[in-house]
């Protein structure tokens, strides 16, 4: 379906003032494992994926090159599966490509690079997006999987590169540039190599912006004694309440409501876009399955949802065992470790504005103190809030007085095709 298109060496040389690199967009072949070390061959092939054998090279490339990484946590073929299909409601009104590079005969890089042309509207840009990159320590497969993403976007009048981006909400982005010691939250942010940066940045990316993890000590995690009043007097009158869950069924109930704040509090977030019906309700669906009724929490204005605190059970290590594969194995791993969880992850906590200054924020953060520290049921050991915008510095600011710590940054790259 896809015909082959073969870039010529000057192309690459006034791109990235590379050496001498041949590449061909064409279909995928066999798969053989991932060397990241660095290699000889002169041709790089970089494919769309057109067949069962190319939709398991995209899923294995990461798997293969982060064997011996505990750090990395894989995603779940599942969810790959319907991404590849174009079966995900973001494929409704977006438009994307996979692609995996080959270098003798072996699968060394790939990437997915999309078209959201919401984002764009949202953001006043012209901009290509791409996730799910990763790629051996090599800068002759890096410029090959590179320039066919620019060709890529090039074709559709595109003119810059950013990412890694996809959905924002529970699926973060960027590339991680500190914190590599620490195992990644969940599939919620990704994790890479130390590596990648340098390479980014010898492409002639730039920062757009950082996306940070904050850790949270529970024993330390406290709430100045002026906001806890201030808290507990807006309890006191009564307008403004927490909704707490003990069954799913409830929560699946409120889920629609806490859904509809996502637009109106996060949409215009550099990261994020007005998000689908679809979309919402998708990830909902996928955010019920590790859901704990008793670590989600909303808050209502005269009985109207106007903001959320949204905590989850840490699965890593469950998720990491099952190497991406739903097994009923796998799916007993989960659950047990969904009961007894160490850590704590918060993935989602805001409050319509208007209702911040009636003193929804020190509502919300003497509920997020309560969540980390004293939920029936758990004894947490350490808890991470993921995809803080540097942007909201307020809050920033915020948690930092709580006794929170920024432990991992990623940060989403761009750079303009016409350079």
């Amino acid at each position: 379906m896809h015909a082959a298109i073969r870039y010529t060496a000057a192309r690459i040389s006034a791109a990235y003032g590379r050496r001498t690199i041949c590449i061909q967009l064409a279909v995928p072949g066999n798969l053989t494992p991932v060397d990241s070390r660095a290699r000889g061959c002169m041709n790089i092939t970089v494919r769309t994926i057109e067949t069962r054998a190319g939709l398991r090279d995209f899923i294995d490339v990461p798997r293969r090159l982060y064997s011996k990484t505990p750090q990395w946590v894989p995603f779940l073929n599942l969810d790959y599966r319907k991404l590849l299909r174009r079966k995900h409601p973001f494929f409704q009104h977006a438009d994307g490509e996979f692609l995996v590079a080959y270098a003798d005969g072996q699968a060394v890089a790939r990437a997915m690079v999309i078209h959201n042309e919401r984002y764009n509207i949202q953001h006043n840009r012209k901009a290509a997006h791409f996730y799910f990159v990763d790629f051996v320590d090599d800068s002759r497969v890096v410029d090959a999987l590179f320039s066919a993403m620019s060709a890529w976007a090039l074709k559709r009048q595109l003119t810059e590169l950013m990412g890694p981006l996809f959905m924002g909400a529970s699926l973060g982005g960027g590339v991680l540039i500190k914190g590599f010691e620490h195992t990644a939250a969940m599939t919620m942010m990704p994790y890479n190599h130390d590596y990648y940066p340098k390479h980014y940045e010898r492409l002639g990316f730039e920062k757009s912006f950082d996306l940070n993890s904050l850790f949270i000590d529970p024993k330390t995690f406290t709430l100045p004694d002026r906001i806890e009043r201030m808290a507990e007097h807006v309890r006191e009158r009564g307008r403004m309440k927490v909704v707490e869950f003990s069954r799913k069924s409830e929560l699946k109930r409120a889920a629609c409501k806490v859904a509809a704040l996502y637009n109106p509090t996060l949409a215009d977030h550099a990261e994020n876009y007005p998000l689908t019906d679809a979309e919402l309700k998708q990830i909902i669906r996928d955010l019920l399955l590790i859901a704990r009724p008793d670590l989600e929490k909303i808050i209502t204005y005269d009985d109207e949802v106007v903001g959320y605190l949204l905590g989850f059970p840490d699965l890593t290590p469950a998720l990491q065992k099952c190497g991406g594969r739903l097994t009923p194995a796998a799916l007993f791993r989960l659950w047990r470790t969904a009961r007894r969880p160490r850590k704590l992850i918060l993935n989602g906590m805001g409050i319509l504005e208007r209702y911040q200054r009636l003193g929804g924020n020190a509502l919300i953060y003497s509920e997020l103190t309560r969540t980390a520290r004293n939920t029936p049921a758990y004894n947490f050991e350490a808890a991470e809030m993921v995809q803080i915008n540097e942007q909201t510095d307020l809050m920033l600011a915020d948690l930092k007085k709580l006794g929170a710590e920024i432990g991992k940054v990623h940060r989403v790259y761009r750079r303009n095709l016409s350079e």
